[in-house]
């Protein structure tokens, strides 16, 4: 589409409705604000989140009270630059950072904005009127959530950019790793990206666990040395790793990060438990000293994970495994769900998908 093209009234999106109701309805493009660039999507990877507003019509305590326009992982370009002359230009190909940093009465570190209190997050039920995301053909976003990619950048790669910045994020919650061992458990797209992201940082051992032979395939090729059965629990054990990356989302795999740490190692929990009290191993943790940090979202790593897909030393294309048109987004999400069968899934929107 030329960056001259008058945009269209209106564009296909991705709208959950309300539990197992996912449409494809057509939007009306909104006139931007003069601080909102007019974004051609092209790619959009489908999130664990989207899958829960689909499956469940909640995804935690976020729970839909009203339609909601899903995504948050997407690249795509700039078909009409803001109005007030800031951000990228017409024609620049982007990537999005889609929080929203917010106000609140609670205190938190200033340079972790991805902590504050009003962060609000694009496809997301968390506060009403609830913030919908990108899975749209045309979507006006602020300059402010835009990230400028060079052009030898692939743009189906780059929709990997947001999920990738969250397990970047998280591996930089454990430190330095140069040389260290390190167990990731919990091989869907998070943890095989943490799995990339370990690698280039230069971890000496990287061990993947997983429950499904396909997400252990896929941790193979971005650079785990050993995959291990989650069952395997005297085999993880074993492992004795200085790092482990928890990123399967539930007990059990947490319990597999506590007994597969060593002692005085560090445990960073990516992957979101559910709500409440959860079982966990904590005389474990105690005795051994183990340090369980919480990894949440992120902040300026994106800019990290752009400049290391740019200069080719962050090898993550084997996560992405299908690629649907937007027309069969419903198809994609069922896809998507079968962790044992597929990595990322990506939705392509129209001709510029392609």
């Amino acid at each position: 589409m030329s960056t001259s093209t008058a945009l269209p009234v209106s564009g296909p999106a991705v709208v959950a409705h309300a539990k197992g109701d996912l449409r494809i309805d057509d939007l009306s493009l909104r006139a931007p604000a003069a601080d909102e660039a007019v974004i051609e999507v092209l790619y959009g990877g489908i999130c664990g989140s989207d899958l829960h507003y689909w499956l469940h019509g909640a995804a935690g305590e976020s729970i839909l009270k009203a339609p909601l326009v899903l995504g948050h992982e997407i690249s795509g370009r700039v078909v009409r630059a803001a109005a007030d002359g800031t951000g990228p230009a017409a024609g620049t190909p982007v990537a999005v950072h889609p929080a929203t940093p917010g106000p609140g009465a609670a205190r938190y570190p200033e340079d972790r904005p991805n902590l504050s209190p009003g962060c609000t997050y694009l496809g997301s039920a968390a506060r009403y009127p609830h913030t919908d995301g990108a899975f749209s053909r045309y979507v006006n976003l602020p300059v402010r959530m835009l990230r400028a990619l060079p052009q030898s950048l692939d743009l189906r790669t780059a929709a990997l950019v947001e999920p990738a910045s969250v397990a970047w994020h998280a591996v930089s919650r454990a430190g330095d790793v140069a040389g260290k061992t390190a167990l990731v458990i919990g091989s869907g797209p998070i943890g095989a990206l943490a799995v990339a992201v370990l690698k280039r940082a230069g971890a000496g051992r990287i061990v993947a666990v997983d429950m499904h032979a396909k997400p252990l395939e896929i941790a193979a090729a971005v650079g785990a040395d050993e995959v291990l059965a989650a069952g395997d629990a005297e085999a993880i054990a074993a492992v004795e790793a200085d790092i482990v990356i928890e990123s399967s989302g539930n007990h059990h795999g947490l319990a597999s990060a506590i007994q597969g740490a060593a002692r005085g190692g560090t445990v960073v929990m990516v992957g979101l438990l559910p709500t409440g009290p959860q079982p966990v191993l904590i005389s474990l943790a105690i005795t051994r000293e183990l340090d369980l940090k919480g990894s949440f979202r992120f902040n300026d790593e994106i800019d990290d994970v752009i400049a290391a897909l740019a200069d080719g030393t962050l090898h993550i294309e084997p996560v992405i495994t299908h690629e649907f048109p937007v027309e069969a987004a419903v198809e994609a999400f069922e896809v998507a769900r079968n962790s044992a069968e597929s990595g990322k899934v990506l939705l392509s929107f129209g001709s510029a998908g392609k």
